[in-house]
């Protein structure tokens, strides 16, 4: 962590958000809780000593972009700054790519890993990076699926159905295909 730590709450049409940041960038960001008071408290589990305050300028930007996404408006945060200078360097490189996938799009952990060159337990390191991802939509965590298309985990409030949700403001559904009429051949 890089200085002093501040958060601010927000609305959003899904629900409360969170975002905490130091000078190097956003260092925590928190989907949508049931009220303000769990966000914040979800928020700050793993900070000390963060002061509430408006945000600055990276920082509203990725706020306003938070606001447009759950109000299923396209929303890119990849020049979102971030401070990720308490994990591995591995991680930050499943990180950045992860970044890289885009509004409406999906990948899989395998792919992730396969991306970066890591062998065949590297799926595996993928989904633990997800799963402690400290800026979950800010690194789109939610586009990160399970081998052949299965959601996968998700460990934020409300589990794999808010991985779903998320993905249904960006047009990705996992309802089954209709079954074939089958002929009986009358």
């Amino acid at each position: 962590m890089t200085g002093a730590t501040h958060y601010h709450i927000f609305d959003t049409e899904s629900g409360p958000c969170g975002i905490a940041w130091t000078a190097a960038g956003v260092l925590r960001f928190q989907l949508p809780a049931e009220d303000a008071a769990t966000t914040r408290r979800l928020l700050l589990r793993h900070l000390t000593d963060a002061e509430p305050a408006e945000p600055p300028p990276a920082v509203a930007d990725a706020v306003a972009g938070a606001k447009r996404y759950f109000a299923g408006e396209p929303a890119d945060f990849t020049r979102v700054p971030l401070d990720l200078s308490g994990q591995s360097a591995f991680f930050k490189d499943i990180y950045a790519a992860a970044r890289n996938v885009r509004w409406g799009e999906t990948t899989t952990y395998g792919a992730l890993a396969r991306d970066l060159g890591a062998g065949p337990e590297g799926a595996r390191e993928v989904g633990q990076a997800m799963a402690k991802n400290p800026v979950a939509l800010i690194i789109p965590c939610h586009r990160v699926l399970a081998a052949g298309g299965r959601i996968g985990g998700f460990s934020a409030p409300g589990g794999t159905a808010s991985k779903e949700r998320m993905l249904a403001l960006e047009g990705v559904s996992f309802a089954p295909p209709a079954p074939a009429q089958q002929s009986f051949g009358f």
